[in-house]
């Protein structure tokens, strides 16, 4: 069942599996033979060089699916991680980095987690997130330079703060997991580390320990991140291949993670349960059709897109910080009912979306008339000034099919730096984010020839 599917993704890239065999012929990697992963030789829970993290893990699950042999590039994920492995071609994937990375091409998310606060299960006092009053009379570990430590000098709370060091040679120093420890001895009141580290560690300690994932810090800090595969760029048949295993195995891979602790956050930033994370991540994902969605548009969507790239709003306001996207809405365009047509009071409901934005309306139905197609690929041509390579954002509202089918689209027709951006403009407003009122782009008669089927907001 996974091989077929993996090998008929792989003939619509133009790779080929072994007769009887799940052997990839990965024409994009430098050695086709063998998955090659970088990773850190002594940063547990994520990897070790006894294969003991939940990304051997992972990286075994894609070995074994691939049909290759496993080989490890060693080398401390601290300043030149990227440069001195994956950049010099010493190794084809990093089985974990967030999705806001600049300095490499990211698969679809696997997982989002946050940074949690840990305390020791009878403990007296305790706090239930960084605005806590019941913080001031607690002393606080956090790692330096890290987002809570923003948070916490808003609230004024530096003083009761031991840092712990963020650059270390992790061969002799784990800060993350010594924080861990030091909250189990008592030598300090709560810690604030990153979720991964603190649900793994607080499992090995002798004491029971409460790990709270930190979901409510929306405002003036970012503390969830959604976790990706990174790869070199323009491999887009690697990531493709990738983005096709992760689909796949998103339950297995689930799994994995809650064994060791990880505290996971679903599509709306909540956390998933361990005891029910299988199903409930099951019931979660809904398919990628073959085609577009001709029906039923404001519905639940997929998870993910092939051919782009998925992102929530933080990692859509860290692209905007960091580069210049083009983003393109394509709710349609308001129209007069049928039995209002012509009326003169009648008034289209305002659109606003996310500033910036070019409203490219109508573009996202599953079947676009003549006009529309061209209307769709001469803004495309004129955005990027024939550029396919131009980073495109596309959006709509929260289950939304429009900006799903208009993605997709564009994959198709050959640009190759596609986000999608499945929240919408539902997502930022409700991050507290700001809107401008919007005018669609001058476009075909849509009253008579766009597709019948009802608006999402209607």
């Amino acid at each position: 069942m996974l091989l077929s599917t993996l090998a008929a993704a792989a003939a619509a890239l133009g790779l080929t599996l072994a007769a009887g065999s799940a052997s990839a012929q990965l024409g994009e990697l430098v050695d086709q033979t063998r998955l090659r992963v970088c990773a850190d030789p002594h940063n547990l829970p994520f990897s070790n060089q006894a294969g003991e993290g939940f990304e051997n893990k992972i990286a075994e699950l894609l070995a074994d699916e691939l049909g290759v042999e496993l080989a490890y590039t060693w080398y401390p994920q601290s300043v030149g991680f990227v440069r001195n492995t994956l950049g010099a071609r010493l190794c084809d994937v990093v089985i974990g980095i967030t999705s806001t990375s600049e300095l490499m091409q990211n698969t679809n998310p696997y997982y989002r987690s946050s940074y949690v606060l840990i305390q020791r299960a009878d403990a007296e006092t305790k706090a239930a997130s960084l605005h806590d009053p019941a913080l001031k009379g607690l002393s606080i570990g956090a790692v330096a330079r890290t987002p809570p430590v923003d948070l916490l000098a808003r609230q004024g709370l530096l003083k009761k703060l031991r840092p712990y060091a963020l650059v270390v040679d992790t061969r002799f120093d784990t800060p993350a997991r010594q924080m861990v420890e030091d909250v189990a001895a008592g030598e300090i009141d709560v810690g604030v580390p990153w979720g991964p580290i603190a649900g793994y560690w607080a499992k090995q300690q002798s004491v029971p320990m409460e790990v709270v994932p930190l979901t409510e810090e929306s405002a003036g800090a970012r503390l969830d991140f959604r976790i990706t595969m990174g790869l070199r760029r323009n491999e887009p048949e690697w990531k493709e291949l990738l983005n096709t295993f992760i689909a796949e195995h998103q339950d297995e891979i689930q799994a994995i993670l809650l064994e060791y602790g990880v505290p996971l956050l679903d599509r709306q930033g909540q956390p998933i349960e361990a005891a029910a994370g299988k199903r409930q991540g099951a019931l979660e994902r809904v398919p990628e059709p073959a085609g577009f969605r001709t029906q039923a548009y404001r519905a639940p969507v997929p998870a993910t897109l092939r051919g782009a790239t998925t992102v929530g709003t933080a990692e859509l306001q860290a692209l905007l910080e960091a580069e210049a996207p083009i983003l393109i809405d394509v709710l349609p365009a308001p129209r007069p009912p049928a039995d209002r047509a012509g009326v003169r009071l009648w008034r289209p409901t305002p659109r606003a979306n996310i500033p910036g934005s070019v409203w490219l309306p109508n573009v996202g139905y599953g079947e676009l008339s003549a006009e529309f197609e061209t209307y769709f690929e001469d803004n495309l041509a004129r955005l990027t000034a024939g550029d396919r390579s131009r980073r495109l954002v596309i959006y709509c509202q929260a289950d939304c099919w429009m900006s799903w089918n208009a993605a997709k689209r564009a994959v198709q027709i050959g640009y190759d730096n596609v986000v999608w951006y499945p929240e919408g403009t539902d997502g930022w407003a409700a991050a507290g984010l700001p809107l401008e009122p919007a005018a669609p782009e001058p476009m075909p008669d849509f009253v008579e020839a766009a597709d019948a089927a009802a608006p999402p907001e209607s």
